[in-house]
């Protein structure tokens, strides 16, 4: 894994501060209750174009919005303004190297007390230099005790803060044991998703994932991934429950999200998946994504928001 370093700036109470300033009170609202949204975004840094792509931010930011509502919040941005703060801060960071970004949208009150109603919303967001989040060549995974929390406890297709302890608990219990990564049930008993990553499986040929009703978040990449899977490498995708045995009889499987990007599953609970190596869905596909986020294919230059003018380029 390569470790993220600090950044130098934040958008925080509606301007770019140093990141030093971008400080909550221990009484706000959000850090007592968990009750924030967040999104998750990378920047590919591409050497040989000197341009930084933001990948699919309409996407993630309207996702975010989303979020904000289920969790009764209201800030004044729509997708594209949230777009323009983003290119701004990227561009005050100046990064010539991937990035990773975080915005937050979270009930800002100082005060005490559980509801959602009748509190202040507000916005922050960073970013940061940011490599491989989880080894990509080959993923030992587990089937987790802990269950994915449900959609009638906590909204699952929302990114909530407090929802991530979850996630955490997942994720320390895995890895603590000596595995990767970990791999969760939902409360019917069938595979929702890894601890914050989507999951697909290839049986007989056929790219299996989870659908949205099982629990698990709706991630861009995930969208982005069945696309051109269907349309690029002309394999077939279903949507339908895997059951916690299919993992194991699975000729591949992989994980896919935005810190995660993708990376193939090739042990779960010490069973080999397939041969014990990457397969050839998920090495194509790697491949292909590479190509997308770094704009190298033209057909898909539409998934990306460039971060620098051709002006800024050339100075």
């Amino acid at each position: 894994m390569t470790h993220a370093t600090q950044p130098s700036y934040a958008y925080f109470q509606g301007e770019i501060v140093p990141i030093a300033q971008a400080k909550i009170s221990v009484m706000t609202h959000a850090f007592n209750y968990g009750t924030g949204v967040f999104g998750g975004l990378r920047a590919y840094w591409n050497a040989e174009q000197e341009q930084l792509y933001v990948f699919r931010p309409q996407a993630h930011f309207e996702r975010l919005l989303n979020s904000a509502a289920l969790m009764r919040m209201s800030v004044p941005y729509e997708a594209a303004d949230l777009i323009r703060i983003l290119t701004e801060l990227l561009r005050k960071e100046g990064y010539r190297t991937n990035a990773y970004i975080r915005p937050l949208i979270y009930k800002s009150d100082e005060r005490i007390g559980v509801r959602l109603h009748d509190i202040g919303d507000d916005l922050t967001m960073f970013a940061l230099p940011f490599g491989s989040y989880i080894n990509t060549d080959g993923v030992h995974a587990h089937v987790s005790a802990w269950r994915r929390i449900d959609d009638n406890a906590i909204p699952a297709r929302g990114k909530i803060t407090g929802a991530y302890a979850n996630s955490s608990l997942i994720k320390s219990d895995a890895v603590l044991s000596g595995y990767d990564e970990a791999l969760v049930l939902n409360e019917d008993g069938h595979v929702s998703e890894a601890s914050s990553a989507n999951l697909f499986i290839v049986r007989d040929g056929v790219v299996i994932t989870p659908p949205v009703n099982a629990n698990v978040l709706e991630g861009i990449n995930r969208r982005s991934l069945i696309h051109l899977m269907q349309e690029e490498l002309s394999l077939p995708v279903q949507e339908r429950n895997i059951d916690r045995t299919e993992l194991y009889l699975a000729e591949e499987c992989f994980l896919c999200g935005t810190a995660v990007q993708i990376a193939g599953v090739t042990q779960v609970d010490h069973r080999p998946i397939g041969d014990g190596q990457l397969g050839s869905v998920t090495h194509r596909l790697s491949q292909l994504f590479e190509q997308v986020v770094n704009g190298r294919l033209e057909k898909y230059v539409d998934w990306l928001t460039p971060v620098y003018t051709t002006e800024a380029i050339q100075s």
